[in-house]
C-alpha cells in the first residue's frame, strides 16, 4: 500500500496518483470523467490550493498540487475521494470500494523538473495508446494550458508561470506546445518511476532539503539516476 503520503511537507508541489480499486477501469466513461473534473474544480476552488495540471485516466487519477497549509493534500483528497466515490456508488447502484488504498504522492521540484512532470502528466494518454496527442484527451490539462480551453477551468495558471520565473504567458504557451508536439510525434511512451514511485524528485539541493525536513528519515534513500537527477524513494520501494 502506499505511504508516500505520509512524508508530504507543506509548500512543495506535489504529484499525486490514485488508482481506481483494483485497477478496474472505474472511469471508463466520459460522464463519469468530467464529473469526477467538475467536483475536482469545486474543491480546488473552495479549498483555495493550486492545481498545476491533471489527468484523468480510464483507471487512475494523475493531480499536480501546490498546497502551502499543513494537511491541505491529505484534506483535498479524502473530499475528491470520497465525494466521487459516492457519486458513483449511487448512480451504479454499487457497494465497496472504488479506490485502490491510498494515493501515491512525490514532491518535486520546480524548474525544469516541474516541466517535465507537467509534460509526463499530459502525455500520458499518449503513452496509453488511447489518442495521438494530449489536445485530443478532454480530461487533462493540456488545452488549458494552452488557452484553448476558457471555461470551466481548473488550473491557477498565474501560480504555474510564478513557479516557472513568471514567464510570459504567450511564450510559455507557445514553448509548451512546441514540446509537447515533438514528444508526442517522437511517440515517448517509456513510463518514468520517477513520478510514480518516488518520495522527491529534483535537484540534489531539494532532495537533501526535503530528507532533512522529513521523520523517519531511517525509511529513507537518497539516490540519483544515470541522468544525475536526485531522488527520495522509501528504503522498501525499488526504482528501475
Amino acid at each position: 500500500m502506499p505511504r508516500a503520503n505520509r512524508y508530504i511537507l507543506p509548500g512543495n508541489i506535489c504529484h499525486l496518483t490514485h488508482r481506481c480499486h483494483n485497477r478496474s477501469f472505474l472511469l471508463r466513461f466520459g460522464r463519469d470523467r468530467t464529473e469526477y473534473r467538475r467536483r475536482l474544480r469545486n474543491i480546488v476552488n473552495d479549498m483555495k490550493a493550486s492545481l498545476l495540471s491533471y489527468c484523468i485516466t480510464s483507471n487512475h487519477v494523475h493531480l499536480l498540487v501546490k498546497a502551502d497549509q499543513p494537511g491541505q493534500v491529505s484534506k483535498l483528497m479524502q473530499r475528491i475521494q470520497g465525494e466521487f466515490a459516492g457519486y458513483y456508488n449511487l448512480r451504479k447502484n454499487r457497494t465497496g470500494a472504488f479506490w485502490q488504498g491510498r494515493y501515491w504522492c512525490t514532491m518535486v521540484d520546480n524548474n525544469q523538473y516541474l516541466w517535465d512532470c507537467m509534460k509526463y502528466i499530459d502525455l500520458n494518454m499518449v503513452r496509453a495508446g488511447a489518442v495521438s496527442h494530449p489536445a485530443e484527451w478532454q480530461w487533462c490539462g493540456f488545452n488549458e494550458i494552452i488557452g484553448a480551453r476558457r471555461r470551466y477551468c481548473l488550473l491557477d495558471l498565474e501560480a504555474i508561470l510564478q513557479l516557472h520565473g513568471n514567464a510570459d504567458v504567450d511564450q510559455f504557451r507557445m514553448n509548451y506546445r512546441h514540446e509537447i508536439d515533438q514528444a508526442a510525434s517522437r511517440r515517448e511512451s517509456v513510463r518514468d518511476p520517477m513520478w510514480t514511485e518516488s518520495i522527491a524528485a529534483g535537484r540534489e539541493s531539494f532532495v537533501r532539503e526535503i530528507e532533512a525536513n522529513t521523520h523517519n528519515r531511517r525509511e529513507l534513500t537518497v539516490a540519483h539516476d544515470e541522468s544525475g537527477r536526485w531522488l527520495i524513494k522509501e528504503a522498501l520501494v525499488a526504482y528501475a
